[in-house]
């Protein structure tokens, strides 16, 4: 007895369906990274626990939350895309915080009420060259003197806590302006956040850098191949220094709206955002040997690791095991990120 028409040609299309959905995972992966996969994960797991997982002022929180860690990844991931990265980046925020918090003290005795603005400019100011004097340090080691940005980057980063805590003497520092905080901690512009338009601003810029100039297509190239790129006449040296002048800078401005929200110079600030952003561009797809990332994509992951860790706290789970979790989740990460990178150099 012949078997029906339709359901051999059922069977044969199951394959081919498979197949084909297996094809859009993989273009996916190659494509994205982790991210969506680690992204759909979470939203089911954490919305399993708690329905106040999904609720859209959760949502809305994380959102605000993710600011400084967008802004720190954006910079990360320019360090990274040099075949690099940056350990530094709790040290600069640290820093920031506390130069910009003891310059607006001082000025404010200094200069009169009526000036309070530009005490806090001065301020703001002060801490920005701070973190841009470790992010040369940091380009100057690794693009002059060719030291391991490992090493450099370490190094800078002990150095520049123990300036943070010698000025501050381990001591909140206090009496900042009001108003700083309450205008780019708290304040709002159309009902949006301040430090929500500042992410949003920086992470435009950084997307226009990356895809419309010169220098974000030199910064890829150093990545790709940095003996191919310096063949083919860009200035490595210089790429190099910007980038992780650049990588301080952001780090720099998310300390300062750290410390308009905290209302004092800090100088335990930023002490995991080196391994949080690192994980953040990895699961973005930012490739660890370089040359390989999107700037909307490091966005998303940095909300991600915020929202992974607001699931951690609704689930109730111990910060020491959250610790435990996100060291697991990069690892992770980075091992399938050798296997991404396998498959992307195999097609080329």
């Amino acid at each position: 007895m012949s078997m029906p028409t339709t359901t051999i040609a059922e069977d044969a299309a199951a394959p081919r369906r498979s197949n084909a959905a297996l094809a859009g995972l993989r273009a996916v992966f190659l494509r994205v990274g982790v991210l969506p996969f680690f992204l759909v994960a979470t939203l089911i797991a954490f919305s399993l626990v708690s329905k106040e997982f999904l609720a859209l002022q959760n949502l809305t929180n994380v959102a605000r939350q993710s600011v400084y860690l967008i802004l720190v990844s954006l910079g990360q991931m320019l360090a990274l895309l040099t075949g690099g990265f940056d350990l530094s980046v709790g040290t600069a925020i640290a820093l920031t915080s506390v130069v910009s918090a003891l310059a607006m003290v001082s000025l404010s005795h200094l200069l009169p009420p009526d000036m309070l603005w530009l005490v806090i400019v001065l301020g703001c100011c002060a801490g920005l060259a701070a973190a841009l004097v470790i992010g040369s340090l940091n380009g100057l080691g690794v693009a002059v003197f060719g030291v391991s940005p490992f090493i450099m980057t370490l190094g800078v980063q002990s150095v520049g806590a123990g300036i943070a805590l010698f000025l501050t003497g381990g001591v909140p520092v206090s009496g900042i302006p009001y108003e700083f905080g309450d205008a780019l901690g708290f304040g709002r512009v159309l009902d949006i956040p301040v430090p929500v338009l500042v992410a949003i601003v920086a992470a435009a810029a950084i997307w226009l850098v990356m895809n419309r100039t010169r220098l974000g297509k030199h910064i890829q190239a150093v990545g790709g191949n940095v003996k191919a790129a310096r063949l083919s006449g860009v200035n490595t040296t210089k790429v190099l220094f910007i980038a992780y002048a650049l990588c301080a800078l952001l780090a720099s401005v998310a300390g300062l709206l750290l410390t308009a929200r905290v209302g004092s110079g800090e100088t335990n600030l930023g002490g995991t955002i080196a391994l949080e952003s690192i994980a953040a561009c990895v699961i973005a797809g930012v490739s660890l040997h370089g040359g390989i990332g999107r700037v909307e994509n490091v966005v998303l992951g940095g909300f991600f690791i915020v929202l992974l860790q607001n699931g951690m706290n609704i689930a109730q789970i111990g910060s020491y095991m959250q610790m435990v979790l996100l060291g697991s989740l990069l690892v992770l990460a980075v091992i399938l990120d050798q296997f991404r990178y396998r498959l992307l150099v195999g097609e080329r």
